[in-house]
């Protein structure tokens, strides 16, 4: 397993945030795409959440062809993830992604655990007015290539999740 502890990179600053990241920003390639200054901070669990995929108002989105990754609170589960450390000049380009503006997604702050326990306060985002439906093609290739991303169970966050991915 590849070290997914904290970096040595040093906490936020007034300049950078933390982003609690799950679903396809796993991946380095995707984050980055959007957002240059992203650094893989450390792997981190999301207590009392657990991951869905679904399309928001149930309109299919014609980038993924399939749900799309989204959390919602539920007592006693668990969400595995990634944290990034991003310079706040990116803070738009990611709402965008996330499609705030639309309403697709709101913004929230949650409190992480990493795998030292060590308590973290990240932003992330939640999606708005979903219905659950099964994973996008996209997101089973995601959840291959997320090796640097293991929970304790040893399975990759998608498939710590034990729900539609297969």
């Amino acid at each position: 397993m590849a070290n997914s502890g904290c970096k040595d990179v040093p906490g936020p600053d007034e300049e950078s945030f933390l982003y609690f990241a799950y679903g396809s920003n796993l991946l380095t390639e995707r984050i980055h795409l959007r957002n240059p200054s992203a650094a893989f901070f450390c792997v981190a669990r999301l207590q009392d959440f657990k991951l869905d995929f679904g399309n928001s108002q149930g309109k299919t989105s014609q980038t993924w062809h399939g749900g799309i990754a989204t959390i919602f609170q539920s007592p006693g589960d668990e969400v595995w993830g990634v944290v990034w450390k991003m310079n706040k000049s990116n803070l738009n380009s990611l709402d965008e992604q996330e499609g705030v503006k639309s309403g697709m997604y709101v913004v929230i702050e949650v409190k992480v655990a990493t795998q030292e326990g060590r308590e973290i306060t990240c932003r992330s985002y939640l999606m708005t007015n979903y219905e659950s439906a099964p994973p996008s093609p996209q997101y089973k290739k995601t959840e291959k290539e997320t090796s640097h991303c293991l929970s304790e169970s040893g399975k990759s966050p998608l498939q710590a999740q034990d729900k539609n991915v297969g």
